[in-house]
């Protein structure tokens, strides 16, 4: 059975930007504000962050849960592992998300510039410069038969499109966010048109599912 390279959750403004400039380690999506651009996900029972009891079933729910189904590796930009660019200075940075980051899988982080890998609880993080079909091979090869998870930014995942190789693909799109500049996806969602079957699904939340798919 083919191992899929899905994304899954990729929120983005009305406009198509994923992120905001001016990343920080204080603001990791830049001037976005990531409690409004992802409000749709937050607001259901399934989001893993939930601190009290509760939460939104339904649509946008089920694809908060979907969100890890079959996952046995992922792949992300820079950009996601952390806000530091060009050589790094040190290796202490290990990540934005503590001693138990939430992948629980392999994770290949594409970089200009390498480091090498360490793990954290059931995370082990690899550091690639090579070019998006041979990321992939080695994130199939370390998925254990299950699927490849994109994770983003957006950037990195326009990349990855560009080459071809983005099997499933799901954007949130939250009209009410307007982010003008920053990491952007597309221009519009019918730029995938002529390489996917599109599905467009509202939500009560006001946020538009838009769902991509090849043969």
């Amino acid at each position: 059975m083919s191992q899929l390279l899905r994304v899954h959750n990729l929120t983005v403004s009305a406009d198509g930007f994923g992120a905001g400039e001016g990343q920080s380690l204080e603001r990791p999506f830049g001037h976005a504000d990531p409690a409004e651009l992802f409000a749709w996900a937050g607001a259901t029972a399934s989001w893993p962050n939930r601190t009290d009891p509760g939460g939104s079933r339904g649509l946008d729910d089920y694809m908060t849960r979907d969100f890890g189904r079959s996952i046995g590796a992922e792949i992300m930009g820079r950009g996601k592992f952390g806000p530091q660019t060009g050589p790094w200075e040190n290796h202490d940075w290990q990540g934005w998300w503590g001693d138990e980051p939430p992948f629980g899988t392999p994770v290949f982080v594409v970089t200009h510039h390498p480091r090498p890998s360490f793990a954290l609880g059931a995370t082990t993080f690899h550091f690639t410069d090579a070019e998006p079909a041979v990321v992939l091979d080695r994130a199939r090869a370390a998925a254990g038969g299950r699927d490849v998870r994109l994770g983003g930014g957006a950037t990195t995942v326009r990349s990855f499109l560009d080459a071809g190789l983005v099997d499933t693909l799901h954007v949130a799109v939250n009209p009410g966010v307007h982010l003008g500049r920053g990491a952007r996806l597309w221009d519009a969602p019918a730029d995938l048109e002529d390489r996917y079957h599109h599905e467009v699904v509202p939500s009560p939340s006001g946020v538009v599912h838009h769902l991509f798919w090849r043969d």
